[in-house]
């Protein structure tokens, strides 16, 4: 383009009017709610508070936040999602200067739903969004099965 030659007029207006529509619509679906979706309360059928402490050997040990039993010990190079879940939550109580002694709380829903929560960060995890096996590698932490070891 030549020092001469101008860009139209009209598709820089077209730009600015369509920038400035998509703004509009978009604070308006954003505090109208309409366009989105939520997903509705559902209440809570188990839950378990549990702590996760990694040990020298990379191995994490899993413990009952009530009563400071065991109830998991995860054999390095083993669980890879657990352990890749339990990573962007520590990652993210590191961020915010939080320790490991504020418990997870993992709660299966009436409406079939698992997730886990970080009491400390307030952050949840969908854990059912990421498929029936990797929802199942936490599903086994709700219940106690020290009677069957």
């Amino acid at each position: 383009m030549s020092a001469t030659e101008r860009f139209p007029r009209g598709a820089l207006f077209g730009a600015a009017a369509l920038v400035g529509f998509a703004l509009v619509f978009t604070g308006f679906a954003r505090l109208s709610g309409i366009g989105t979706t939520h997903a509705p309360g559902s209440a809570a059928i188990t839950s378990r508070d549990l702590r996760f402490e990694d040990r020298n050997d990379g191995a994490v040990a899993i413990y009952d936040a009530d009563n400071g039993n065991v109830v998991e010990v995860l054999s390095p190079g083993t669980n890879g999602f657990l352990r890749g879940v339990l990573r962007g939550l520590a990652r993210d109580r590191k961020l915010q200067k939080i320790g490991t002694e504020p418990p997870f709380r993992l709660t299966r829903w009436v409406d079939g739903r698992l997730s886990i929560d970080d009491l400390a960060t307030h952050q949840r995890i969908e854990l059912g969004s990421f498929g029936p096996t990797n929802a199942a590698a936490f599903a086994r932490l709700l219940y106690d099965r020290s009677a069957s070891r």
